[in-house]
């Protein structure tokens, strides 16, 4: 059996070189009318497509590098972000990625959710995600 999928003509991927491609069948981020939909964003280098090495603080700093470059690639801003999901492999790092994290977005902050799972692509120890205007 067969399907044919159709792309809806709202639905705008958005790709930047500066960060990561992505790591199977989905986009960086899907501009749907005013909204920005980004996928989840892991520590790899854009040029090397290694994850960065040292351990938590680094890790989330390239995440959330990657994430403004996607955001920003589609003509936003981490001002405009109004909800991010952060995966973590381990809730012990809460404290420190939550430092990063308001260091990046400053006095604007969106609503979260913030999750510990098992595993993450690449076994990194986190990812995040974010819906824009």
């Amino acid at each position: 059996m067969s399907s044919t999928v159709t792309t809806d003509p709202a639905l705008s991927p958005v790709f930047t070189l500066n960060a990561p491609e992505a790591v199977g069948p989905y986009s960086q981020a899907i501009k749907f009318g005013d909204l920005l939909f980004v996928s989840g964003n892991i520590p790899l280098d854009p040029v090397t497509g290694q994850t960065v090495p040292g351990g938590i603080e680094p890790e989330a700093r390239q995440a959330l590098k990657n994430l403004r470059a996607v955001v920003e690639a589609s003509g936003s801003n981490l001002g405009k972000v109004v909800k991010t999901t952060v995966f973590l492999k381990s809730m012990d790092d809460f404290a420190v990625v939550n430092r990063i994290y308001e260091r990046a977005f400053g006095n604007h902050k969106p609503a979260r959710s913030t999750v510990e799972v098992s595993r993450l692509p690449k076994d990194v120890l986190v990812e995040i995600e974010c819906i824009a205007r």
